[in-house]
């Protein structure tokens, strides 16, 4: 390796300079009090721990998403996080053990084994917040305004929440034994919409007619409000269940009918994983998800404890490339440049306008640069009627 090449990053990897620190860490605050006003509490997990609860039966995408490493201590294999989580979910269920619902919330940075197209880097930024605790529609209907706030303080004018619910794949596929390669492929063929690749694979497994022209509908029930109607009318008659999942979809309609709204009852992201309610927000030209979540309830095989769970995450680095122009900065602080000089009264004023929340950038003796290299706009001075005075350079 020659001298240049000790300063490259590897691919994916990314650092922040002044001011684009400042305009990120101002956002992150800002949510972060957001999320305290609501009474999400704030918890910093560990960068690394072992793989079993790492991962929290989230399937392959993430397995491959986590670096792994072997543990000196105890040779057991650990991970560092590609995604916070699972381990949100252990500090509930594990630590804090409450019966009452729980709200928490995060802001971390992860690591991904692979480059990430909707984070932007494989070191990202992530931020969220989960309620533990209630099983009940509510709980979806607090987190997505809680979302919906937090795009509200980044200011962006246009977006449309996709809203989906696994239970309606889930239901449909409990009766079929399929093997999990077969589930793997008609995920995926249900998630492309690919419906004549879905009608050859039902019929090459020999699926049951009713159950083929059910899947076979599925990947058509995607649209505005009108497809819930469309759906009860086909679905409900056979499988009844599907009554209070679509009851459930209407009843978020109402709460946000203000809101671009698009259903896709077909959708099965992560279905191994979510239990319920997805949902992901979209915006003009911007081909990825730039927030994604939805109910994953807390198996007791995990954390030896049960608990209904809902949530959403997204990157800050994400919603910074996103701000409005009027939040896009955080607010100018004119600097204050102070000279080398022990006066104990100089010492006293800078402490004092420290205090009141000034920006004081102190002189090296025989420093190069003055105030203005220093990017400061103002600077102390002595003045016999009044000592130390800040004055304009």
């Amino acid at each position: 390796m020659n001298y240049q090449d000790r300063w490259i990053l590897p691919a994916g990897i990314t650092e922040m300079l002044p001011p684009d620190t400042a305009q990120l860490e101002n956002l992150r605050r800002r949510l972060l009090n957001l999320y305290a006003s609501w009474g999400y509490e704030l918890v910093i997990p560990p960068m690394i721990e072992y793989l079993e609860s790492l991962l929290l039966d989230r399937g392959d995408a993430l397995d491959l998403q986590t670096f792994k490493i072997t543990d000196q201590l105890t040779g057991r294999l650990m991970g560092i996080r590609a995604d916070m989580t699972p381990q949100v979910a252990r500090i509930d269920a594990h630590h804090l053990r409450r019966d009452v619902p729980t709200r928490l919330c995060y802001a971390e940075t992860v690591l991904h084994a692979r480059p990430n197209q909707f984070a932007g880097s494989r070191s990202p930024l992530q931020i969220g917040a989960e309620l533990y605790g209630y099983e009940g529609l509510q709980a979806d209907i607090e987190i997505i305004s809680l979302m919906l706030e937090t795009l509200g303080t980044v200011g962006l004018p246009e977006y449309h929440l996709d809203v989906g619910h696994v239970g309606i794949y889930q239901q449909l596929i409990k009766s079929l034994s399929l093997t999990p390669t077969q589930h793997q492929q008609l995920s995926e063929a249900i998630k492309c919409k690919a419906s004549s690749d879905l009608q050859k694979l039902l019929t090459d497994w020999q699926v049951p007619q009713p159950f083929q022209e059910l899947l076979n509908s599925l990947v058509q029930l995607h649209g505005d409000r009108a497809i819930l109607e469309e759906a009860r009318n086909l679905m409900v008659p056979a499988m009844p269940a599907l009554g209070k999942v679509l009851d459930d979809l209407e009843q978020l309609a109402d709460q946000f009918d203000q809101v671009p709204l698009y259903f896709d009852l077909a959708e099965t992201r992560g279905y191994k994983y979510h239990t319920g309610l997805v949902f992901a927000v979209y915006i003009p030209k911007h081909g990825q998800a730039v927030v994604k979540g939805g109910r994953y309830d807390i198996s007791e095989k995990l954390f030896g404890r049960k608990r209904p769970a809902t949530g959403f995450s997204t990157y800050l680095t994400t919603l910074v490339s996103l701000l409005s122009e009027d939040v896009a900065r955080p607010p100018v602080v004119s600097a204050i440049f102070a000279p080398a000089n022990s006066d104990p009264a100089l010492a006293m004023k800078v402490a004092q306008l420290r205090k009141e929340g000034h920006t004081v950038i102190g002189e090296l003796p025989q420093q190069e640069g003055q105030a203005r290299a220093m990017g400061c706009d103002f600077e102390l001075r002595w003045t016999l009627e009044k000592g130390w005075q800040v004055v304009p350079n």
